[in-house]
Protein backbone atom coordinates (compact mmCIF):
# COMPACT_ATOMS: atom_id res chain seq x y z
CA UNK A 1 0.00 0.00 0.00
CA UNK A 2 1.35 3.41 -0.96
CA UNK A 3 1.23 5.99 1.91
CA UNK A 4 0.73 9.24 1.79
CA UNK A 5 2.87 9.81 5.25
CA UNK A 6 1.54 12.80 7.66
CA UNK A 7 4.63 14.05 10.04
CA UNK A 8 1.50 15.07 12.40
CA UNK A 9 2.51 14.21 16.22
CA UNK A 10 0.97 11.54 18.26
CA UNK A 11 1.12 12.44 21.98
CA UNK A 12 2.12 8.26 22.90
CA UNK A 13 1.99 5.29 21.00
CA UNK A 14 0.57 1.89 21.65
CA UNK A 15 0.75 -1.64 19.63
CA UNK A 16 -3.26 -2.35 20.28
CA UNK A 17 -5.83 0.09 21.40
CA UNK A 18 -8.94 -1.32 22.94
CA UNK A 19 -11.73 1.02 23.84
CA UNK A 20 -14.06 -0.18 26.09
CA UNK A 21 -13.85 -2.18 29.20
CA UNK A 22 -16.85 -4.33 29.38
CA UNK A 23 -16.33 -8.39 29.21
CA UNK A 24 -15.23 -7.90 24.87
CA UNK A 25 -12.80 -5.22 25.51
CA UNK A 26 -11.16 -7.12 28.69
CA UNK A 27 -11.13 -10.40 26.30
CA UNK A 28 -9.53 -8.40 23.55
CA UNK A 29 -6.63 -6.63 25.47
CA UNK A 30 -5.99 -10.10 27.66
CA UNK A 31 -5.74 -11.90 24.33
CA UNK A 32 -3.58 -8.84 22.30
CA UNK A 33 -1.45 -8.82 25.71
CA UNK A 34 -0.71 -12.69 25.48
CA UNK A 35 0.16 -12.72 21.65
CA UNK A 36 2.97 -9.96 22.25
CA UNK A 37 1.04 -6.56 22.27
CA UNK A 38 1.56 -3.55 24.31
CA UNK A 39 -2.35 -2.82 25.38
CA UNK A 40 -4.23 0.47 26.27
CA UNK A 41 -7.44 -0.55 27.79
CA UNK A 42 -9.88 2.96 27.92
CA UNK A 43 -12.97 3.36 29.10
CA UNK A 44 -15.49 6.15 28.92
CA UNK A 45 -17.12 5.87 32.33
CA UNK A 46 -15.52 6.28 35.49
CA UNK A 47 -16.61 2.84 36.68
CA UNK A 48 -15.70 -0.20 33.92
CA UNK A 49 -18.01 -3.25 33.29
CA UNK A 50 -20.35 -1.47 30.91
CA UNK A 51 -23.52 -3.77 30.42
CA UNK A 52 -21.58 -7.01 30.99
CA UNK A 53 -21.50 -6.35 34.71
CA UNK A 54 -25.45 -6.77 34.86
CA UNK A 55 -25.78 -9.96 33.37
CA UNK A 56 -26.39 -12.68 34.37
CA UNK A 57 -23.42 -14.17 33.68
CA UNK A 58 -24.10 -17.29 32.52
CA UNK A 59 -22.08 -17.64 29.13
CA UNK A 60 -23.45 -19.54 25.81
CA UNK A 61 -21.03 -22.35 25.10
CA UNK A 62 -21.98 -25.15 22.25
CA UNK A 63 -21.60 -28.94 23.26
CA UNK A 64 -21.85 -30.28 19.59
CA UNK A 65 -20.47 -28.07 16.73
CA UNK A 66 -22.41 -29.19 13.82
CA UNK A 67 -25.53 -28.63 15.59
CA UNK A 68 -24.85 -26.02 17.63
CA UNK A 69 -24.03 -24.22 14.05
CA UNK A 70 -26.53 -25.11 12.80
CA UNK A 71 -29.64 -23.78 16.05
CA UNK A 72 -27.23 -20.09 15.46
CA UNK A 73 -28.25 -20.04 11.99
CA UNK A 74 -31.82 -20.26 12.63
CA UNK A 75 -31.33 -17.51 15.57
CA UNK A 76 -29.03 -14.92 14.09
CA UNK A 77 -30.86 -14.94 11.09
CA UNK A 78 -29.89 -14.03 7.57
CA UNK A 79 -27.59 -11.39 6.94
CA UNK A 80 -24.29 -12.79 8.95
CA UNK A 81 -21.88 -14.68 6.56
CA UNK A 82 -21.20 -18.67 7.41
CA UNK A 83 -17.73 -17.68 7.41
CA UNK A 84 -18.22 -15.40 10.63
CA UNK A 85 -20.99 -18.32 12.41
CA UNK A 86 -17.93 -20.78 11.70
CA UNK A 87 -15.42 -18.49 13.95
CA UNK A 88 -18.06 -17.79 16.21
CA UNK A 89 -19.37 -21.23 16.67
CA UNK A 90 -16.37 -22.72 17.03
CA UNK A 91 -14.98 -20.32 19.69
CA UNK A 92 -18.01 -21.13 21.76
CA UNK A 93 -16.80 -24.73 21.98
CA UNK A 94 -13.71 -23.58 23.74
CA UNK A 95 -15.27 -21.54 26.02
CA UNK A 96 -15.16 -23.78 29.07
CA UNK A 97 -11.66 -24.33 28.51
CA UNK A 98 -10.52 -20.80 28.20
CA UNK A 99 -12.60 -20.12 31.77
CA UNK A 100 -10.57 -22.46 33.38
CA UNK A 101 -7.42 -20.86 32.03
CA UNK A 102 -8.65 -17.48 32.87
CA UNK A 103 -9.22 -19.14 36.57
CA UNK A 104 -5.90 -20.04 37.38
CA UNK A 105 -5.13 -16.51 38.40
CA UNK A 106 -7.57 -16.22 41.40
CA UNK A 107 -9.21 -19.79 41.63
CA UNK A 108 -12.55 -19.02 40.48
CA UNK A 109 -14.57 -22.60 40.50
CA UNK A 110 -16.08 -22.46 36.83
CA UNK A 111 -19.23 -24.76 36.19
CA UNK A 112 -20.87 -26.37 32.98
CA UNK A 113 -24.06 -26.62 32.84
CA UNK A 114 -26.62 -28.10 29.98
CA UNK A 115 -29.22 -25.71 28.93
CA UNK A 116 -30.93 -25.71 25.63
CA UNK A 117 -31.59 -22.46 23.40
CA UNK A 118 -34.84 -20.52 23.52
CA UNK A 119 -36.54 -21.75 20.31
CA UNK A 120 -37.01 -25.20 19.05
CA UNK A 121 -34.39 -24.56 16.06
CA UNK A 122 -32.60 -27.69 15.15
CA UNK A 123 -29.72 -28.16 17.46
CA UNK A 124 -31.46 -26.07 20.68
CA UNK A 125 -30.10 -29.19 22.66
CA UNK A 126 -26.57 -28.72 21.52
CA UNK A 127 -25.73 -26.00 23.89
CA UNK A 128 -24.37 -25.28 27.60
CA UNK A 129 -23.55 -22.25 29.62
CA UNK A 130 -20.47 -21.70 31.40
CA UNK A 131 -20.66 -20.00 34.97
CA UNK A 132 -18.20 -18.20 36.99
CA UNK A 133 -19.46 -19.89 40.02
CA UNK A 134 -17.66 -18.16 42.89
CA UNK A 135 -14.25 -16.48 43.63
CA UNK A 136 -12.59 -16.95 46.89
CA UNK A 137 -13.14 -14.04 49.08
CA UNK A 138 -14.64 -12.06 46.41
CA UNK A 139 -17.43 -9.64 47.74
CA UNK A 140 -19.18 -7.84 44.82
CA UNK A 141 -21.23 -5.49 46.54
CA UNK A 142 -18.28 -4.12 47.79
CA UNK A 143 -16.06 -4.32 45.06
CA UNK A 144 -18.11 -2.90 42.62
CA UNK A 145 -20.94 -1.01 44.13
CA UNK A 146 -21.64 0.72 41.05
CA UNK A 147 -23.07 -2.37 39.72
CA UNK A 148 -26.59 -3.81 40.63
CA UNK A 149 -27.79 -6.91 38.96
CA UNK A 150 -27.34 -10.49 39.03
CA UNK A 151 -24.51 -12.25 40.82
CA UNK A 152 -22.53 -13.87 38.37
CA UNK A 153 -22.24 -10.90 36.29
CA UNK A 154 -19.70 -8.87 38.69
CA UNK A 155 -18.23 -12.61 39.09
CA UNK A 156 -17.28 -12.87 35.43
CA UNK A 157 -16.25 -9.30 35.97
CA UNK A 158 -13.69 -10.07 38.44
CA UNK A 159 -12.22 -12.68 36.72
CA UNK A 160 -11.14 -10.43 33.84
CA UNK A 161 -10.32 -7.60 36.22
CA UNK A 162 -8.23 -10.11 38.06
CA UNK A 163 -6.31 -11.10 34.47
CA UNK A 164 -6.10 -7.58 33.27
CA UNK A 165 -4.31 -6.74 36.61
CA UNK A 166 -1.72 -9.99 36.55
CA UNK A 167 -0.68 -8.73 33.14
CA UNK A 168 -0.05 -5.16 33.92
CA UNK A 169 -2.43 -4.00 31.56
CA UNK A 170 -2.87 0.12 31.54
CA UNK A 171 -6.63 0.92 32.19
CA UNK A 172 -7.64 4.54 31.93
CA UNK A 173 -10.93 5.11 33.00
CA UNK A 174 -13.10 8.54 32.40
CA UNK A 175 -11.46 8.30 29.06
CA UNK A 176 -13.05 8.65 25.76
CA UNK A 177 -12.20 7.67 22.31
CA UNK A 178 -14.04 10.51 20.13
CA UNK A 179 -12.29 10.17 16.56
CA UNK A 180 -10.53 7.45 15.05
CA UNK A 181 -7.20 8.64 13.25
CA UNK A 182 -6.44 7.26 9.82
CA UNK A 183 -3.69 7.89 7.44
CA UNK A 184 -4.17 6.51 3.79
CA UNK A 185 -7.67 4.40 4.60
CA UNK A 186 -5.90 2.76 7.23
CA UNK A 187 -6.46 3.01 10.63
CA UNK A 188 -3.77 4.59 12.80
CA UNK A 189 -5.07 5.65 15.99
CA UNK A 190 -7.60 7.54 17.87
CA UNK A 191 -8.66 10.92 19.41
CA UNK A 192 -8.87 10.91 23.20
CA UNK A 193 -10.60 12.57 25.57
CA UNK A 194 -9.91 12.58 29.27
CA UNK A 195 -11.49 15.62 31.49
CA UNK A 196 -10.46 18.62 29.60
CA UNK A 197 -6.91 16.72 27.91
CA UNK A 198 -7.00 15.90 24.43
CA UNK A 199 -4.76 13.56 23.06
CA UNK A 200 -3.87 11.85 19.69
CA UNK A 201 -2.90 7.84 20.62
CA UNK A 202 -1.27 5.90 17.78
CA UNK A 203 -2.13 2.37 17.63
CA UNK A 204 1.01 0.78 15.88
CA UNK A 205 -1.10 -2.63 15.02
CA UNK A 206 -4.61 -1.93 15.79
CA UNK A 207 -7.80 -0.04 16.96
CA UNK A 208 -10.51 -2.57 18.51
CA UNK A 209 -13.90 -0.60 18.82
CA UNK A 210 -15.18 -2.85 22.20
CA UNK A 211 -17.96 0.15 23.16
CA UNK A 212 -21.15 -1.64 23.23
CA UNK A 213 -24.20 -0.58 21.66
CA UNK A 214 -26.54 2.60 21.73
CA UNK A 215 -29.02 1.80 24.62
CA UNK A 216 -28.70 5.35 26.25
CA UNK A 217 -29.12 7.36 22.85
CA UNK A 218 -33.05 8.12 22.24
CA UNK A 219 -31.90 10.04 18.51
CA UNK A 220 -29.52 7.42 17.52
CA UNK A 221 -32.68 5.20 18.09
CA UNK A 222 -35.08 7.10 16.53
CA UNK A 223 -32.42 7.07 13.28
CA UNK A 224 -33.13 2.73 13.28
CA UNK A 225 -36.56 2.34 15.07
CA UNK A 226 -40.18 2.88 14.75
CA UNK A 227 -40.83 2.33 18.50
CA UNK A 228 -40.68 5.36 21.11
CA UNK A 229 -40.23 5.65 23.57
CA UNK A 230 -37.76 2.71 24.47
CA UNK A 231 -36.41 3.21 28.25
CA UNK A 232 -32.55 2.02 28.91
CA UNK A 233 -32.34 0.13 31.86
CA UNK A 234 -28.62 -0.40 32.80
CA UNK A 235 -25.92 2.25 31.97
CA UNK A 236 -25.71 5.78 30.17
CA UNK A 237 -22.36 5.04 28.70
CA UNK A 238 -23.73 2.50 25.58
CA UNK A 239 -24.44 6.05 23.52
CA UNK A 240 -23.16 4.53 19.98
CA UNK A 241 -19.73 6.23 20.52
CA UNK A 242 -17.95 3.28 18.10
CA UNK A 243 -20.58 3.02 15.45
CA UNK A 244 -20.28 6.55 14.89
CA UNK A 245 -16.28 6.32 14.60
CA UNK A 246 -16.53 3.39 12.39
CA UNK A 247 -19.02 4.77 10.13
CA UNK A 248 -16.96 8.22 10.04
CA UNK A 249 -14.23 5.78 7.80
CA UNK A 250 -17.08 3.80 5.95
CA UNK A 251 -18.03 1.45 8.25
CA UNK A 252 -21.35 -1.34 6.48
CA UNK A 253 -23.98 -1.54 8.96
CA UNK A 254 -26.24 -4.41 9.93
CA UNK A 255 -29.44 -5.62 11.75
CA UNK A 256 -29.84 -1.99 13.09
CA UNK A 257 -33.36 -2.40 13.82
CA UNK A 258 -33.32 -5.51 16.24
CA UNK A 259 -32.33 -4.89 20.02
CA UNK A 260 -32.91 -7.12 23.21
CA UNK A 261 -35.41 -5.96 25.48
CA UNK A 262 -38.71 -6.01 27.16
CA UNK A 263 -40.97 -3.82 28.98
CA UNK A 264 -41.09 -2.52 32.61
CA UNK A 265 -41.53 0.54 34.34
CA UNK A 266 -40.79 3.95 34.93
CA UNK A 267 -39.27 5.46 38.34
CA UNK A 268 -41.01 7.27 40.29
CA UNK A 269 -38.50 10.26 39.89
CA UNK A 270 -38.60 11.73 36.56
CA UNK A 271 -34.89 12.48 36.96
CA UNK A 272 -34.22 8.84 37.43
CA UNK A 273 -32.04 8.00 34.29
CA UNK A 274 -33.20 4.33 34.02
CA UNK A 275 -36.37 2.20 33.81
CA UNK A 276 -36.93 -0.87 36.13
CA UNK A 277 -36.92 -4.30 34.37
CA UNK A 278 -40.17 -6.65 34.87
CA UNK A 279 -39.85 -9.69 37.26
CA UNK A 280 -37.78 -11.99 35.15
CA UNK A 281 -39.78 -15.61 34.96
CA UNK A 282 -38.14 -18.71 33.75
CA UNK A 283 -36.85 -19.10 29.56
CA UNK A 284 -39.27 -21.94 27.85
CA UNK A 285 -38.87 -23.44 24.63
CA UNK A 286 -41.71 -23.89 22.70
CA UNK A 287 -42.61 -27.81 21.87
CA UNK A 288 -39.79 -29.01 24.56
CA UNK A 289 -40.00 -27.58 27.70
CA UNK A 290 -43.03 -24.97 28.51
CA UNK A 291 -42.84 -22.77 31.82
CA UNK A 292 -44.76 -24.49 35.16
CA UNK A 293 -44.67 -20.93 37.11
CA UNK A 294 -47.06 -18.43 37.40
CA UNK A 295 -47.20 -15.03 36.46
CA UNK A 296 -49.45 -12.83 38.09
CA UNK A 297 -50.42 -10.82 35.37
CA UNK A 298 -51.70 -9.53 32.10
CA UNK A 299 -51.15 -6.94 30.33
CA UNK A 300 -54.27 -4.49 28.03
CA UNK A 301 -53.95 -1.28 26.15
CA UNK A 302 -55.49 1.89 27.15
CA UNK A 303 -58.97 0.76 25.58
CA UNK A 304 -58.92 -1.95 28.19
CA UNK A 305 -58.30 -5.01 26.08
CA UNK A 306 -55.68 -7.53 26.48
CA UNK A 307 -53.15 -8.03 22.98
CA UNK A 308 -50.19 -10.28 23.65
CA UNK A 309 -48.99 -13.22 24.91
CA UNK A 310 -46.95 -11.66 28.25
CA UNK A 311 -45.26 -14.89 28.77
CA UNK A 312 -42.92 -15.34 25.04
CA UNK A 313 -39.97 -17.74 25.55
CA UNK A 314 -37.75 -15.21 26.05
CA UNK A 315 -39.37 -12.10 27.29
CA UNK A 316 -36.51 -9.80 27.71
CA UNK A 317 -35.70 -10.49 24.30
CA UNK A 318 -38.98 -10.08 22.75
CA UNK A 319 -41.20 -8.77 25.19
CA UNK A 320 -41.07 -5.03 23.58
CA UNK A 321 -42.36 -6.22 19.75
CA UNK A 322 -46.30 -6.51 20.58
CA UNK A 323 -45.69 -2.70 21.52
CA UNK A 324 -44.32 -1.65 18.51
CA UNK A 325 -47.26 -0.78 16.18
CA UNK A 326 -48.12 2.49 14.92
CA UNK A 327 -51.73 3.85 14.10
CA UNK A 328 -51.74 5.88 10.93
CA UNK A 329 -55.38 6.60 11.37
CA UNK A 330 -54.60 8.29 15.17
CA UNK A 331 -51.12 9.05 14.73
CA UNK A 332 -50.34 7.26 18.08
CA UNK A 333 -48.79 4.15 19.18
CA UNK A 334 -51.69 2.47 20.92
CA UNK A 335 -49.92 -0.03 22.52
CA UNK A 336 -47.69 2.39 24.47
CA UNK A 337 -48.27 2.80 27.15
CA UNK A 338 -49.14 -0.48 28.37
CA UNK A 339 -50.64 -1.41 31.37
CA UNK A 340 -49.41 -4.52 33.48
CA UNK A 341 -52.71 -5.73 35.75
CA UNK A 342 -52.85 -7.73 38.33
CA UNK A 343 -55.27 -8.65 41.19
CA UNK A 344 -54.79 -8.61 45.47
CA UNK A 345 -53.60 -12.63 45.22
CA UNK A 346 -50.70 -11.63 42.37
CA UNK A 347 -49.43 -9.03 44.16
CA UNK A 348 -48.66 -11.29 46.90
CA UNK A 349 -46.82 -14.10 44.65
CA UNK A 350 -43.15 -11.89 44.33
CA UNK A 351 -41.90 -8.49 43.63
CA UNK A 352 -43.08 -7.31 40.08
CA UNK A 353 -39.30 -5.39 38.90
CA UNK A 354 -36.12 -5.46 39.65
CA UNK A 355 -33.14 -2.39 38.98
CA UNK A 356 -30.13 -3.78 37.17
CA UNK A 357 -27.73 -0.58 36.91
CA UNK A 358 -23.94 -0.12 36.63
CA UNK A 359 -23.79 3.47 37.70
CA UNK A 360 -22.06 4.70 40.53
CA UNK A 361 -24.20 8.28 40.91
CA UNK A 362 -27.46 6.92 41.05
CA UNK A 363 -28.76 4.89 43.97
CA UNK A 364 -29.72 1.73 42.71
CA UNK A 365 -33.94 0.99 43.16
CA UNK A 366 -34.61 -1.73 45.65
CA UNK A 367 -38.20 -3.41 44.80
CA UNK A 368 -39.77 -4.24 47.34
CA UNK A 369 -40.92 -7.90 48.21
CA UNK A 370 -44.46 -7.72 48.78
CA UNK A 371 -44.86 -4.69 46.11
CA UNK A 372 -46.49 -2.47 48.23
CA UNK A 373 -43.63 0.23 48.60
CA UNK A 374 -44.61 0.55 44.59
CA UNK A 375 -48.32 1.52 45.50
CA UNK A 376 -46.88 3.52 48.05
CA UNK A 377 -45.02 5.76 45.49
CA UNK A 378 -47.18 5.66 42.37
CA UNK A 379 -45.31 2.40 40.35
CA UNK A 380 -47.85 0.78 41.38
CA UNK A 381 -51.61 2.06 41.65
CA UNK A 382 -54.32 0.80 43.33
CA UNK A 383 -58.27 0.07 42.39
CA UNK A 384 -60.87 -1.30 44.75
CA UNK A 385 -63.35 -1.98 41.67
CA UNK A 386 -63.54 -2.88 38.03
CA UNK A 387 -64.55 0.77 37.45
CA UNK A 388 -61.60 2.48 39.40
CA UNK A 389 -59.10 -0.01 37.16
CA UNK A 390 -60.77 1.89 34.22
CA UNK A 391 -60.94 4.87 35.20
CA UNK A 392 -56.87 4.92 36.13
CA UNK A 393 -56.57 3.67 32.40
CA UNK A 394 -58.73 5.87 30.39
CA UNK A 395 -60.64 2.67 29.71
CA UNK A 396 -64.57 1.61 29.39
CA UNK A 397 -65.46 -0.21 32.30
CA UNK A 398 -67.63 -2.50 30.05
CA UNK A 399 -65.15 -3.43 27.81
CA UNK A 400 -62.10 -3.91 30.45
CA UNK A 401 -64.92 -6.14 33.06
CA UNK A 402 -65.15 -7.85 29.44
CA UNK A 403 -61.56 -8.16 29.22
CA UNK A 404 -61.01 -10.08 32.50
CA UNK A 405 -64.21 -11.80 32.08
CA UNK A 406 -62.74 -13.75 29.30
CA UNK A 407 -59.28 -13.99 30.94
CA UNK A 408 -60.41 -15.58 34.21
CA UNK A 409 -62.28 -18.02 31.94
CA UNK A 410 -59.07 -19.21 30.06
CA UNK A 411 -57.63 -19.19 33.30
CA UNK A 412 -60.64 -21.96 34.44
CA UNK A 413 -60.05 -23.56 31.41
CA UNK A 414 -56.57 -23.53 31.64
CA UNK A 415 -56.03 -22.56 28.15
CA UNK A 416 -55.15 -18.73 26.36
CA UNK A 417 -56.73 -19.35 23.03
CA UNK A 418 -56.72 -15.54 22.33
CA UNK A 419 -52.67 -15.49 22.50
CA UNK A 420 -51.52 -18.66 23.31
CA UNK A 421 -49.76 -18.02 26.87
CA UNK A 422 -48.32 -21.33 28.46
CA UNK A 423 -50.95 -23.05 30.62
CA UNK A 424 -48.59 -23.18 33.42
CA UNK A 425 -48.44 -19.54 33.25
CA UNK A 426 -52.35 -18.93 34.01
CA UNK A 427 -53.03 -16.87 37.00
CA UNK A 428 -56.26 -15.03 37.35
CA UNK A 429 -57.41 -11.27 37.95
CA UNK A 430 -60.25 -11.50 39.70
CA UNK A 431 -59.63 -10.81 43.76
CA UNK A 432 -60.10 -6.80 44.41
CA UNK A 433 -58.44 -4.94 45.04
CA UNK A 434 -56.67 -4.32 41.93
CA UNK A 435 -53.59 -3.11 41.00
CA UNK A 436 -52.18 -1.52 37.49
CA UNK A 437 -48.65 -0.54 36.59
CA UNK A 438 -48.04 1.95 33.79
CA UNK A 439 -44.97 -0.38 31.20
CA UNK A 440 -42.73 0.95 28.50
CA UNK A 441 -40.77 -0.42 25.76
CA UNK A 442 -37.76 -0.77 27.78
CA UNK A 443 -33.65 -1.98 26.11
CA UNK A 444 -31.38 -4.35 27.44
CA UNK A 445 -29.29 -3.97 24.98
CA UNK A 446 -28.82 -3.27 20.66
CA UNK A 447 -27.55 -5.77 18.49
CA UNK A 448 -27.28 -3.61 15.48
CA UNK A 449 -23.47 -2.38 14.51
CA UNK A 450 -20.88 -2.18 11.95
CA UNK A 451 -20.26 -4.95 9.93
CA UNK A 452 -17.49 -7.47 10.76
CA UNK A 453 -15.57 -10.63 9.06
CA UNK A 454 -14.42 -13.88 10.72
CA UNK A 455 -11.56 -11.81 12.20
CA UNK A 456 -13.52 -9.64 13.71
CA UNK A 457 -12.65 -6.64 11.16
CA UNK A 458 -14.49 -4.09 10.52
CA UNK A 459 -15.97 -3.91 6.44
CA UNK A 460 -16.80 -1.05 4.44
CA UNK A 461 -20.11 -0.38 2.41
CA UNK A 462 -18.42 -2.03 -0.58
CA UNK A 463 -17.47 -5.08 0.91
CA UNK A 464 -13.75 -4.22 1.60
CA UNK A 465 -11.89 -4.44 4.97
CA UNK A 466 -10.93 -1.21 7.20
CA UNK A 467 -7.32 -1.88 7.65
CA UNK A 468 -6.43 -2.22 11.23
CA UNK A 469 -9.93 -1.52 12.71
CA UNK A 470 -11.52 -4.60 14.57
CA UNK A 471 -14.80 -5.01 16.73
CA UNK A 472 -15.60 -6.77 19.54
CA UNK A 473 -18.81 -7.94 21.70
CA UNK A 474 -22.11 -6.06 21.36
CA UNK A 475 -21.03 -3.60 18.87
CA UNK A 476 -22.03 -5.40 15.97
CA UNK A 477 -23.54 -8.53 17.25
CA UNK A 478 -24.26 -11.48 15.41
CA UNK A 479 -27.61 -11.62 16.61
CA UNK A 480 -30.19 -10.09 13.70
CA UNK A 481 -33.16 -12.48 14.83
CA UNK A 482 -33.98 -14.06 17.63
CA UNK A 483 -31.76 -13.75 20.21
CA UNK A 484 -29.65 -16.80 21.83
CA UNK A 485 -29.84 -16.18 25.85
CA UNK A 486 -26.27 -15.97 26.90
CA UNK A 487 -24.77 -15.59 23.24
CA UNK A 488 -23.87 -11.56 23.72
CA UNK A 489 -21.35 -12.67 26.04
CA UNK A 490 -20.32 -15.96 24.43
CA UNK A 491 -19.85 -13.50 21.53
CA UNK A 492 -17.83 -10.96 24.43
CA UNK A 493 -15.52 -13.88 24.76
CA UNK A 494 -15.17 -15.52 21.21
CA UNK A 495 -15.00 -11.85 19.46
CA UNK A 496 -12.44 -10.74 21.94
CA UNK A 497 -9.99 -13.49 21.33
CA UNK A 498 -10.00 -13.11 18.04
CA UNK A 499 -9.69 -9.19 18.06
CA UNK A 500 -7.18 -9.27 20.39
CA UNK A 501 -5.27 -11.86 18.40
CA UNK A 502 -5.47 -10.22 14.59
CA UNK A 503 -4.71 -6.75 15.89
CA UNK A 504 -1.58 -8.11 17.72
CA UNK A 505 -0.34 -9.74 14.64
CA UNK A 506 -0.19 -6.73 12.55
CA UNK A 507 2.79 -4.86 11.20
CA UNK A 508 4.17 -2.03 13.02
CA UNK A 509 2.69 0.57 10.37
CA UNK A 510 5.14 3.17 12.30
CA UNK A 511 8.22 1.28 10.79
CA UNK A 512 7.25 1.37 7.15
CA UNK A 513 6.14 5.40 7.91
CA UNK A 514 9.35 6.53 9.26
CA UNK A 515 11.19 4.63 6.15
CA UNK A 516 8.71 5.64 3.63
CA UNK A 517 9.54 9.94 5.61
CA UNK A 518 13.40 8.67 5.95
CA UNK A 519 12.80 8.56 1.98
CA UNK A 520 10.87 11.41 1.17
CA UNK A 521 13.71 13.54 3.01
Amino acid sequence: MTREFSPKPFDETWDVLVVGFGFAGAASAIAAHDAGARVLLIEKMPDPGGISICAGGGVRSITDLPRGREYIRHSAGPDVPDVVLDAISSGMTELEAYFRELAKVNGAEIVLRDRGGNYPFPGHDALGIVEVASIPGFDARKEYPHARGRLLGPNVFKLLHDNIRSRGIEVRLSTAAERLITESGEVTGAVVRQGDAVSRIAARRGVILATGGFEADPEFQRKYWQIRPVLPVATRGNTGDGIRMAQAVGADLWHMWNFHGSYGFRHPDPDYPYALRVKRLPDWTPQVREPDVRMSWIILDSTGRRFMNEYHPYVQDTGHRPLDEFDPVTQKFPKIPAYLILDEEGRKLYPLGQAVVNDSSVEPYEWSGDNLREVENGILKRADTVEELAALIGADPKVLAESLDRWNASVEAEEDTAFGRPGGSLFAVKQAPFYVGTLWPVVNNTQGGPVHDEKQRVINAHGEVIPRLYEAGEIGSIWGFLYLGAGNLAECFVTGQIAGKEAASQSDWTESASKLLAVSQ
